[in-house]
């Protein structure tokens, strides 16, 4: 992904810095590398222990697709923070749109999710991404989505 050879990787103490959600809803875990202003790896690891998972569903965990949806946003996120020539930390990105998303394999807890996320286009505070999920080197999610940043 980087052009010069060398991973770039981020905990979770720096997407925490990135981010503004938190548990239960921080959906990004770790970053496996990235190149700014072109796309980013990233990973969710998927845990019985989650919330939704007591209501979603009990006898057959499985996770819900707008969930991938908004791990994936997240991801989007943290691309546009390391991208940006200063960090904000009052940063919100908001979901505006998405378009051609399709699930084609269900995501269950002990999965761990790859969040694989492209900019398409930048338009002022707005940047339209490709995003893709895989489990095992197979993809179970991908969409196009829009996100808009405000800077509080």
């Amino acid at each position: 992904m980087t052009t010069d050879n060398k991973t770039k990787t981020e905990n979770i103490e720096k997407i925490m810095q990135l981010l503004p959600h938190r548990y239960p809803f921080l959906l990004v875990d770790k970053v496996l590398d990235y190149e700014e202003n072109t796309s980013i790896k990233a990973i969710k690891n998927v845990s019985f222990n989650e919330p939704q998972f007591m209501g979603h569903f009990p006898k057959h965990p499985v996770m819900p697709g707008v969930l991938i949806i908004e791990a994936m946003a997240q991801a989007a996120g943290v691309l546009s923070q390391l991208s940006a020539s200063e960090i904000h930390e009052d940063a919100i990105f908001y979901l505006v749109k998405v378009d051609k998303a399709k699930f084609t394999q269900v995501v269950i807890p002990g999965d761990q999710l790859e969040l694989n996320v492209e900019i398409k286009r930048k338009m002022r505070n707005m940047v339209l991404y490709n995003c893709q999920s895989k489990v095992d080197a197979k993809v179970v999610a991908k969409a196009e989505i829009l996100c808009a940043e405000k800077v509080n």
